[in-house]
């Protein structure tokens, strides 16, 4: 056991450990993304309820001529979130920017992106960053003095509270700098109904990658988490404007993590992640407050979804 504690990161062992002794309990849900997490994520994109995914690629189909005339030829595309197979490869082959670098706190599932995507674009730079984007990192030299692009869909903004999501804004906007753009997808507020259908999926999907968590904590945390007596939930939190995921025990059960005992009542839950829904308006409001200037907003027919450009204008000390 000594051998695969000491690989696991010590950020995710501390997450959890604090995250279950809190009140409410809650684990981050960066920690979703392991290998077997990744790929389910990859499988939910596909689902036939949840739309986030095929509604904001229509949108970059549409839109990419005009993103491409906003943003120019030649920049460094930092994409936080190691690169979809799909929304990623209309960006770079629209834009052609000068060098690529997807950033991902899986490494494997951001290797195989990354070598995936060279096949592709065999005479693209393409410079792989393993790091949690949620905090300050380093881009690669060969960034240089490039403009930079940073890209950041699929609405993953959402999944953190307000302060924390102005925070990592902010902090994108320190790393790309004064005069970066930043491509951010946006998920709108729409019926209760629809959104927790797009977080439970009739196959289970979702459930699964919920679940995952629990199997990774067991597996690199020498945990007992009895698995099979918690369950997936989806909830409309109204006055958060945001769906919640929650793994709810189906019983009264107690286990142990790296030897720290647990306790949870039957109907109690932790908390996995937040899904923040944003409309025009509180969209706006939230690039400004963190740093960044809108610049263009594009969306589908039906007001789903939005993707908004953005600059990172020098800061004022004055109106």
């Amino acid at each position: 056991m000594l051998a695969i504690a000491e690989k696991v990161d010590p950020a995710f062992a501390h997450d959890v450990l604090s995250g279950l002794a809190q009140d409410p309990p809650a684990v981050p849900a960066r920690w979703f993304y392991d290998e077997a997490g990744s790929r389910l994520f990859d499988d939910i994109t596909r689902l036939p309820e949840y739309y986030p995914t095929r509604t904001e690629l229509s949108i970059l189909g549409r839109a990419i001529p005009e993103i491409a005339e906003a943003v120019g030829e030649g920049r460094a595309v930092v994409d936080y979130g190691a690169g979809s197979q799909t929304k990623t490869p209309v960006v770079l082959e629209g834009i052609r920017p000068a060098l690529y670098a997807p950033v991902d706190i899986s490494g494997t599932h951001l290797r195989d992106s990354a070598a995936t995507l060279s096949k592709r674009f065999p005479d693209l730079p393409i410079l792989p960053i393993e790091a949690d984007f949620t905090k300050p990192f380093p881009l690669p030299a060969e960034i240089g003095e490039h403009p930079r692009l940073g890209f950041f869909p699929g609405s993953t903004i959402g999944n953190l509270v307000p302060m924390s999501a102005v925070d990592l804004l902010r902090s994108f906007r320190q790393t790309l700098g004064s005069g970066a753009l930043l491509l951010i997808g946006m998920d709108r507020v729409k019926a209760p109904e629809r959104l927790v259908t797009a977080y439970d999926d009739a196959a289970g999907v979702t459930a699964a990658f919920n679940l995952n968590l629990l199997h990774r904590i067991n597996r690199e945390l020498e945990g007992d988490v009895p698995v099979e007596d918690f369950a997936h939930e989806a909830r409309w939190n109204a006055a958060q404007s945001r769906i919640e995921m929650h793994l709810v025990a189906q019983r009264d059960v107690t286990f142990t993590v790296r030897g720290q005992p647990f306790s949870f009542a039957k109907g109690s839950s932790i908390h996995t992640e937040n899904s923040h829904k944003y409309t025009a308006e509180s969209a706006r409001v939230l690039l400004l407050a963190g740093g960044w200037t809108p610049l263009r907003e594009w969306t589908d027919p039906e007001n789903d979804f939005a993707l908004l450009l953005a600059r990172a204008d020098p800061e004022r000390t004055a109106p």
